[in-house]
């Protein structure tokens, strides 16, 4: 056999096996007038409309933006898409894609120098990507098939900021939440701190967000009340997510809670 031929028999096994994971994930959209939100979604394995599984919402970074429906799953997709984890951790799993234009955060960003600067908006409101990502969580968790007291929420990079905006805006949805390499306004904490079990990570070596961003969101949590799980990696750069996804009890911590309710705070 020629090098080239197993060159070429590498990568075709290599893309072969991207597609089988990738088409467990059926493309969709969100239609609201002129927007339209797109999405995957994965069912879980031997999927029953009579079962009851828990709902995964992840938010892709500023890099995966687009409409091609596709790029989304990049970073976080195959995660949970293994024949394993599907058996283990089965769920109903979202990835929406955020337009090129726009952010899920509400954040003014300035790249003329790195790390970048942010300088977060929450009270000019949510961006129409966002908007649209929490009517498509509150349809799904509608469905008579979802657990309400299983919503988890991921995002890494702008996604990650997403996820602590997002957290904010829907402090009784989430069972648990996974910000990485995120950032947010420290002081829209506290209606979630207390009823939300985050696992905060970032990169020391970050040179796009600054892992002072995460810092100051777990301070205000510690603040708050709360008690975060947080791993800053010291050889990490701003792909945090790798070494976030190769950690063995990710899943599991996230899997392990369910929603509490303000009342069980209290108590």
């Amino acid at each position: 056999m020629t090098r080239q031929l197993s060159f070429f028999l590498l990568f075709l096994a290599c893309n072969l096996a991207a597609a089988q994971w990738q088409s467990k994930y059926e493309a969709k959209m969100l239609i609201d007038g002129n927007d339209t939100l797109r999405y995957r979604i994965m069912y879980p394995k031997n999927f029953k409309e009579d079962g009851k599984y828990p709902v995964i919402l992840f938010l892709h970074g500023a890099g995966e933006r687009g409409n091609d429906n596709e790029k989304q799953l990049w970073n976080g997709g195959k995660l949970f898409a293994t024949d394993y984890l599907q058996e283990r951790y089965p769920a109903v799993v979202i990835f929406p894609q955020c337009p090129k234009d726009s952010y899920w955060a509400s954040v003014d960003v300035d790249r003329s120098s790195y790390p970048i600067n942010l300088d977060f908006t929450y009270s000019e409101g949510p961006t129409k990507p966002l908007e649209m990502v929490m009517d498509l969580l509150e349809t799904t968790i509608a469905e008579p098939y979802t657990k309400d007291d299983q919503v988890y929420l991921m995002g890494l990079s702008m996604g990650g900021m997403g996820t602590f905006e997002l957290l904010s805006r829907k402090p009784g949805t989430f069972a648990a939440a996974i910000p990485i390499c995120g950032g947010g306004e420290p002081e829209s904490v506290s209606v979630y701190a207390k009823n939300t079990p985050l696992w905060v990570f970032h990169g020391a070596q970050d040179n796009v967000v600054n892992p002072l961003q995460s810092m100051e969101m777990v301070s205000a949590l510690l603040k708050a009340g709360a008690h975060p799980k947080f791993t800053m990696y010291d050889f990490a750069n701003h792909n945090s997510w790798d070494p976030a996804f190769a950690e063995p009890d990710l899943l599991p911590w996230l899997f392990s809670n369910t929603r509490k309710t303000i009342q069980e705070t209290s108590e």
